[in-house]
């Protein structure tokens, strides 16, 4: 890349002032004199006036299935550790958790910003999930549900739920008082009127959809997907 790029895109300075203060002398590359129109790679120490220049991380926002037993943690002592799992290019966290027996959408990023947006309850952010139990679904159990159980010396928030088949449903929870996911709260909520979850996928964070992408895979958000996202965490405001 060449040098007054590599300053532009690192947030130092215009390519004009790059090569301006390249023509006077002020910047160096690897200890020398920088010249202009040179190229620099990965690697390459640039110092401007005396302060080395950190390039700022692309962000990057993949959108993943994570499949079942995969846990939601950057923990390297953890041998199923999403981390390891996915090998991305660049370091990336989950925006999150999802538990390990279930599957489902779990989204990574670099962008702190982003992340905190999410995490905040009063934003109360919309998460969709296809469950599976054990024995056939009641109407006492889908209005109990609805309603909001008791559990963990709390009271879940109400909720939408509509049954899909004989043992199925879907639930959508919004991030409040309780934090869904963060302590198995579908799965203890069906334990507490009497159901065992056999299975549990997120297919929506927000605006964001799982669609098709299959179980391991990933894809980057689009440019409207991460649009939309930002808009509803109020991060274009910032």
């Amino acid at each position: 890349m060449r040098l007054n790029k590599y300053l532009s895109d690192a947030g130092v300075c215009s390519r004009r002032e790059a090569d301006r203060l390249t023509e006077a002398g002020e910047i160096t590359v690897n200890g020398k004199r920088a010249e202009t129109g040179m190229q620099v790679e990965s690697g390459d120490v640039v110092v401007v006036k005396g302060k080395t220049v950190v390039p700022e991380e692309k962000k990057v926002y993949p959108a993943f299935n994570k499949p079942r037993g995969i846990v939601c943690t950057a923990e390297k002592r953890e041998k199923n550790n999403v981390i390891d799992y996915l090998s991305y290019p660049v370091r990336i966290y989950p925006v999150g958790r999802l538990d390990k027996d279930s599957e489902g959408l779990l989204l990574m990023t670099n962008d702190g910003a982003i992340v905190n947006g999410i995490m905040r309850a009063r934003n109360r952010h919309e998460k969709e999930y296809q469950v599976e139990v054990n024995k056939e679904i009641t109407p006492e159990f889908l209005k109990k549900m609805a309603s909001g159980v008791p559990i963990l010396d709390t009271v879940t928030r109400p909720c939408r739920i509509q049954k899909t088949g004989e043992r199925s449903f879907t639930i959508i929870l919004t991030q409040g008082l309780l934090h869904e996911g963060k302590k198995r709260q579908i799965r203890r909520m069906c334990e507490a009127l009497g159901y065992r979850v056999t299975k549990l996928k997120r297919v929506r964070i927000m605006n964001i959809h799982l669609k098709d992408l299959k179980t391991g895979e990933y894809r980057p958000l689009t440019e409207k997907e991460l649009a939309e996202l930002k808009k509803q965490i109020g991060e274009e405001k910032r």
